[in-house]
């Protein structure tokens, strides 16, 4: 079983940033998914912990970035440039990385939500 606790949610106004962060309870590939209202849950990045490597959902690509902190067990999503149709929770997930293709979750955090105004 992988703990995962996101935090960083919050609200903000259309064109603006926020940073979510999410601590795993062991080193694993994790990455992030969001469930918009009134629909259903979307990949939106992921990175491999081995590598380092990452994969963005075209979405977001440009705009958000995900990294890792290795020592902390820590992955975060940086999201710039932020716009309404972004609101959803938010949810950290471990899981199997795939460079082309969204991760496949196997644990779930219990997700942050984030609201944009415009």
């Amino acid at each position: 079983q992988v703990q995962l606790v996101e935090s960083g949610g919050g609200l903000v106004q259309a064109g603006g940033s926020l940073r979510l962060s999410c601590v795993g309870s062991i080193p694993t590939s994790m990455g992030w998914f969001r469930q918009p209202p009134g629909k259903e849950r979307e990949f939106v990045a992921s990175i491999g912990w081995n590598t380092g490597r990452t994969n963005h959902a075209n979405s977001v690509k440009g705009r958000f970035t995900i990294s890792r902190d290795n020592a902390k067990k820590t992955i975060y999503l940086q999201m710039n440039s932020l716009r309404p149709e972004d609101t959803a929770v938010y949810y950290c997930v471990s899981g199997a990385f795939y460079l082309d293709s969204p991760m496949k979750p196997q644990y779930w955090g219990q997700g942050t939500q984030v609201t944009v105004s415009s």
